[in-house]
């Protein structure tokens, strides 16, 4: 199945049969992507009288019980009241599920203070097309470790809160990232990067999401894809995600 996407005065097409997944799914152990210091996940059959909700130890179905910590535990996607001494719900923010992205590759640059920042000149000349509201960051080097890094007590590399208000300005609605936060590790809770894309207090955004901890594989390139954001209607302020993007190329009759 073909589907056309408008960027300005162009028309590009995605083939909606061509799936790329970005998603880190989250598995019953230690075998998962954490940060923060968070358990990780957890999942048991319910147990009741004679009753086993499990196939593997004798029952007539698998019925498990789930622990988790979205923010985490692997991929997921956060609204503003992930910082905003307000309510804010992910299933009340995120409304519209598909958006014309970009995906693109940034080397985090070392700073003085030894930490590993990913910096406004790096990304102003990351968006090419008008009309993209998000964008997908994957960080360089690549390697599969990303799917099952502990990345707690590491000091991980984080988008500097310029390079955050300058995807503000060129119009991103949904920033992605393969680390475990836009922001440091430990700030002392300033948030700074959080604030920067959300503009709270003053001016919230708040049909705008962060999603953390995607993965991209190496033979993905860089370019212009159509994002699907998958999330669960959970009265929370986050969701576990599914991300899946197809290759946007340019119609035939462009």
């Amino acid at each position: 199945m073909i589907t056309t996407v408008r960027l300005g005065h162009k028309s590009l097409s995605a083939n909606l049969s061509e799936p790329i997944d970005l998603t880190i799914p989250l598995k019953n152990g230690p075998e998962n992507p954490n940060c923060f210091w968070a358990p990780m996940p957890e999942f048991s059959p319910v147990r009741a009288g004679n009753f086993v909700g499990s196939t593997a130890e004798g029952g007539s179905v698998n019925f498990f019980n789930v622990k988790i910590n979205p923010h985490g535990n692997g991929t997921h996607t956060e609204c503003v009241g992930h910082i905003a001494t307000e309510r804010y719900v992910l299933s009340e923010c995120l409304k519209q599920f598909h958006f014309p992205a970009v995906l693109v590759s940034v080397y985090p640059q070392h700073t003085d203070n030894g930490d590993r920042v990913i910096l406004r000149e790096q990304l102003e000349s990351c968006i090419p097309e008008p009309g993209i509201s998000a964008l997908l960051i994957r960080t360089m080097p690549n390697d599969s470790y990303k799917k099952t890094t502990n990345w707690s007590d590491s000091n991980p590399p984080y988008l500097h809160h310029e390079a955050v208000s300058f995807l503000v300005e060129k119009g991103i609605r949904h920033l992605l990232i393969d680390l475990p936060s836009v922001d440091r590790e430990v700030d002392g809770g300033e948030l700074l990067g959080h604030k920067a894309f959300w503009q709270y207090p003053e001016n919230t955004r708040t049909d705008c999401t962060i999603t953390e901890m995607i993965y991209v594989p190496g033979e993905i390139r860089d370019g212009l894809y159509l994002l699907n954001i998958q999330t669960l209607a959970i009265d929370l302020d986050v969701s576990p995600s599914r991300i899946v993007i197809y290759k946007l190329v340019s119609s035939p009759e462009d």
